[in-house]
């Protein structure tokens, strides 16, 4: 595996719910922020749809706010909801636009978003809004970076970005190393207290992210890692 360059200064996290990022992802985001980088979450959804025993009202204020202390605890300040309705995305030109936007807006080096493979490693088939979301964040990357797309926007293109990574994917050849950061990622992971109390006694949050770390870890030859899929602009 290759490391993932870190001579870069502003990244764009991009996901579909709130907790996306913080199945391994959230650990390098907290390396990145303790060595100065601006991190900006953006999230497509409120996760609105996604606690059964919860009135969609609510779990969207419940969750939005668990993202918000999940990212103050990785060193992110900004986390802004896009408000598109959680389990019915779309891939099409309204969420490519809705995205380009986002990137044009807050002008990043690095994008960072959600595997958009049929497939997680190890096999179990990903979910739709996974798979729209991610497939469109790489689109919207070139879409940013052509003045003469989506030109009502009325924003400057952005063709500064470097490279997206896509956590999560079957197809994974770079990481982060992320030892020493992989506490602050679980405990990113935990904030969605709401959301993991639904799940069962038998989740256990910081073992699997240990673990993965471990495995990942064993790949790239450190201690504790986070792979992705890199799509180079």
């Amino acid at each position: 595996m290759d490391e993932v360059p870190e001579d870069w200064e502003r990244a764009l996290t991009i996901v579909a719910h709130p907790d996306d990022l913080e199945y391994g992802a959230s650990a390098a985001v907290a390396k990145w922020t303790s060595q100065g980088k601006t991190v900006t979450e953006v999230l497509a959804t409120r996760g609105e749809a996604g606690i059964d025993s919860m009135d969609p009202r609510d779990a969207a204020r419940v969750r939005g706010a668990e993202q918000i202390e999940a990212a103050r605890l990785v060193g992110v300040h900004n986390v802004e909801f896009l408000d598109l309705p959680d389990g019915m995305l779309e891939y099409g030109l309204p969420l490519r636009r809705a995205l380009a936007g986002a990137i044009r807006w807050h002008r990043p080096e690095v994008v960072v978003s959600v595997n958009f493979r049929e497939e997680w490693p190890g096999g179990g088939f990903n979910m739709a809004d996974h798979r729209v979301l991610g497939l469109a964040v790489a689109d919207a990357v070139r879409d940013a970076a052509n003045r003469w797309v989506f030109r009502d926007l009325d924003l400057e293109p952005w063709q500064g970005v470097r490279f997206a990574l896509f956590s999560g994917s079957p197809r994974a050849a770079h990481y982060t190393d992320v030892t020493g950061h992989l506490q602050a990622g679980i405990d990113s992971l935990l904030a969605h207290r709401t959301y993991f109390a639904t799940l069962g006694a038998d989740f256990d949050a910081p073992r699997m992210l240990t673990e993965a770390a471990e495995e990942s870890g064993r790949a790239a030859g450190v201690r504790h890692a986070t792979t992705f899929e890199m799509i180079e602009s």
